[in-house]
């Protein structure tokens, strides 16, 4: 059994053929799915495919490209979203400067109220950051001195010296079909050394079809050619890896029924 720990499934090219895709999913073995909201008109979507879909979850959460249309987003929202059942992570939330669709410190201060709704649930963080190591690992240090927090880097792409800091802080690590470019040599050499209590897989899906399906919109079902190629990368059975990976999820994601 293998665990899609990060995807949007209300999103252009899944959401018109969900049925289809979940079943395309656990034919490939995958049988569980974290379904990811980036703002809040996203809220009451994954919550309720989330209710009526098997073996599906729900985030709740303002991704970084949405920060400026979030301004005024109250803490006491975000915490009463997070009351849903199906609701078993906070986020995606974190810093993005790639891009520049927001403010810099708009992003912060939403990312900070992130950590500390989740820092009082105790439901995991689940963070996107791109071309912003260091005000990430910054935020992160000090919130953890306020208090720890449970969290994960999803689709991680950043420095090794960034991976090795944010597990030095007890984060888990998420890898997405990227790890299997062949561009990604250097993250693929990071992925050999995460420790395997931190490791989880994820898609990202409709975005980011790894090899050999890259070209394609990205679905849940192809979480598991990331698993085999990460297991032949860390000289580990499909086996092994879908166990650890899917053992670690439910561990991380306590809220989880399984």
């Amino acid at each position: 059994m293998l665990v899609d720990s990060h995807c949007h499934l209300e999103y252009e090219g899944l959401a018109e053929r969900q049925d289809d895709v979940l079943q395309n999913a656990r034919s490939a073995g995958v049988t569980a799915f974290l379904n990811i909201s980036t703002k809040r008109s996203e809220w009451d979507r994954v919550c309720e495919t989330a209710t009526c879909k098997d073996g599906v979850w729900a985030s709740v959460g303002i991704h970084p490209h949405e920060a400026d249309e979030h301004r005024d987003l109250a803490r006491s929202d975000l915490k009463s979203a997070t009351d849903h059942p199906p609701v078993i992570g906070i986020g995606e939330t974190g810093l993005d400067y790639y891009y520049e669709h927001s403010d810099r410190e708009t992003q912060k201060s939403l990312f900070r109220m992130h950590i500390d709704v989740a820092r009082e649930t105790r439901l995991p963080l689940i963070i996107h950051t791109r071309d912003a190591e260091d005000d990430t690992l910054d935020i992160l240090r000090t919130e953890m001195e306020q208090g720890a927090f449970p969290a994960i880097i999803h689709c991680f792409t950043a420095s090794a010296g960034f991976g090795q800091s944010v597990l030095d802080l007890g984060l888990s690590i998420s890898l997405s079909g990227i790890v299997t470019f062949k561009n990604a040599k250097p993250l693929q050499e990071f992925a050999r050394i995460i420790p395997a209590d931190r490791l989880l897989v994820e898609t990202d899906s409709p975005f980011l079809a790894p090899v050999p399906n890259r070209g394609k919109t990205c679905e849940p079902a192809f979480v598991s050619d990331t698993a085999r190629f990460l297991a032949d990368l860390r000289n580990e059975t499909i086996e092994q890896l879908a166990e650890t990976t899917t053992a670690n999820f439910f561990r991380l994601f306590a809220k989880a029924q399984r």
